[in-house]
Formats: C-alpha cells, sequence, structure tokens
C-alpha cells in the first residue's frame, strides 16, 4: 500500500506576518512545535543560500535523535500566499526517519490566515521500518496536529506552549490514572479473585433480598461496568465529562460503602480516604482540562473538515 504523506491545517485569526514569525523565528518555533527540542540556524554565508539548521528532539530522559534541515526557499505569491519548503534528515539509526521532504503554507483569509503542512519521508529498515511506520506516522500526524492546535490557541489566546502542554499531559497522566484504578478494582476483586468484602457489600445494600449466586453476578456485572469505564479514559475524547461523572460518582460509592459496612469507615486504606483523594483529583481535573489543546481541532485532510 502506499503510504500517505503528513497534511494538517489549521485556520487561524492572526495577521499572516505574525504566524510566519511565530514558525519561522527557531526560538518561537522550538517551544509550540512537539516534534522539536530545540532548533538552531547555522550562519549563511550569503543572502541566497538557503536556511540551513540542526534539531534535537529528546525522546526520553538519557535517549535524543538530531538531525538536519534546509530551508529550501520562500515564495511569495500572488494575494499573499506564503510557502516555504523544506529539507530534513538525520544520520541517526535510531531514528526510523532517514530523509524527508515538505513544506509550510500560509494561505490568507477574511479573518487571518490557513496554516497548513504537508510533508514525507524515507524510512529505514526495509519492510520492518515501513512496518513500524504504520504506527510511527500516525502518532507524527498526530504530534504535528496537536502542534498546531497549540501554536493557534498561543497566537489567538496568548497562553504560552509550555503551559498548554503541561496543561495536557497532566490531564493525560491523570487519565491513565483512572483508567488503572477503574480497570484494576473491576477486574481484580470483582472478577478474578471477586473478594468477600464485595459480596458482602452488594448483599448488605440489596437487604438480602438475593440469593449468593445472584449477589456474584451482580458483583461480575458491577466489575464489567468498571472496566468499560477504565477503557473510555484511553479513548480520544474530551475528558471533562468522565471527569464530571466521577466528581458525581465517589461520593455516591463512599455513602454505598460506609451502609454497607460501617466498620469499614475506620480501616486503613479505607474507602473514605481513597474516594476523597480521587474526587479532589478530579476535580483538578476537569480544571486541568478545560479548553485544552486537541489534535482534533485540525483538518488531516485536504478539503476535508475538522
Amino acid at each position: 500500500m502506499k503510504k500517505k504523506p503528513i497534511y494538517v491545517e489549521v485556520d487561524i485569526r492572526v495577521p499572516i506576518d505574525e504566524a510566519w514569525s511565530y514558525t519561522q523565528n527557531p526560538k518561537l518555533h522550538e517551544q509550540w512545535d512537539l516534534r522539536f527540542t530545540s532548533i538552531t540556524y547555522i550562519d549563511k554565508e550569503s543572502p541566497e543560500e538557503p536556511q540551513r539548521f540542526t534539531y534535537e528532539t529528546k525522546v526520553m530522559p538519557g535517549l535524543s535523535v538530531s538531525g538536519w534541515g534546509e530551508s529550501k526557499g520562500e515564495h511569495h505569491k500572488k494575494g499573499g500566499t506564503k510557502t516555504s519548503s523544506l529539507h530534513f534528515g538525520t544520520p541517526q539509526k535510531i531514528s526510523p526517519i532517514a530523509e524527508g521532504k515538505g513544506y509550510w503554507q500560509y494561505i490568507p483569509t477574511n479573518k487571518g490566515l490557513t496554516f497548513l503542512t504537508q510533508y514525507d519521508y524515507d524510512v529505514r529498515y526495509g519492510k520492518l521500518g515501513k512496518l513500524f511506520d504504520g504506527v510511527f506516522r500516525p502518532v507524527m500526524g498526530w504530534a504535528t496536529a496537536l502542534s498546531f492546535d497549540v501554536l493557534k490557541r498561543w497566537l489567538e489566546k496568548g497562553e504560552n506552549p509550555f503551559s498548554q502542554y503541561r496543561r495536557f499531559f497532566l490531564t493525560m497522566l491523570i487519565s491513565v490514572l483512572f483508567c488503572f484504578v477503574w480497570l484494576y478494582h473491576g477486574l481484580v476483586p470483582k472478577i478474578i479473585v471477586q473478594h468477600p468484602t464485595e459480596v458482602m457489600m452488594i448483599k448488605e445494600l440489596l437487604g438480602q433480598l438475593n440469593g449468593s449466586g445472584n449477589t456474584r453476578e451482580i458483583v461480575n456485572f458491577i466489575g464489567l461496568a468498571e472496566i468499560i469505564f477504565a477503557l473510555c479514559w484511553l479513548l480520544p475524547l474530551r475528558k471533562r465529562l468522565l471527569f464530571g461523572v466521577q466528581i458525581l460518582l465517589f461520593p455516591c460509592l463512599t455513602l454505598g460503602a460506609v451502609l454497607a459496612d460501617k466498620t469499614i469507615a475506620t480501616a486503613p486504606f479505607n474507602p473514605i480516604t481513597l474516594n476523597l483523594a480521587l474526587w479532589v483529583l478530579s476535580i483538578i481535573g476537569l480544571i486541568l482540562s478545560k479548553d485544552m489543546p486537541s489534535a482534533k481541532s485540525c483538518k488531516r485532510k485536504r478539503g476535508g473538515t475538522i
């Protein structure tokens, strides 16, 4: 199957020259573009030369990828459209990208401009590299789109990229934590082990109206519901609804646990302290996730819709 180039487009409500400055200045560019940690321009020997630069991307602590780039030219078309083409690559074998080409385009509109990019690259390691690129390419497209939305919010609303990325990744970290909490409590004590305390609390809440077998089925059903809710935290959805559900849910769960067994309130690591901590964390998540940058704010296909 022929690979598709990465395409991202976003409308920004600022003058085209302002967007040009924030994308062509390396110290500003490296702040909003998630794909680069640092960008360093190499001095030109003459104005006619293409602009060469080096870049570095920190993958994780102690591991980074560095490479080279070259701006091939700036073309000012009729109507005010600007285009900046790019040639880039890296000699480091750890990078799946060997070499690539692309461009940025700035198209003026009545409300500002349309900022778009399209780029493609060759991969290393033959068929194995192409197989890995089936996962890597969507990640690169997502990172590009998220970066474009961060730039848009920086220009339109004034929130700096560091603050945006901090809110975004803290929200993702909290989401992964809640996924683990719900998955563990749904799978381990309710389905795999079916802890006696879980069965006892359901019996107490039902007023001993059901037999033991039926109660165990209800515990299994609750566990399955918790697993489904856990997986919702991994979906590319707005997290504010999930945080809101938890803010309402945790007080109810705490009250239900205490009504089922009043002695549980004095036990170590009891539901009151645990659910209170998760309730407060849900409030923090709700605040952090307000107006959060999203790759969904950008078009990912030429002529497509958001």
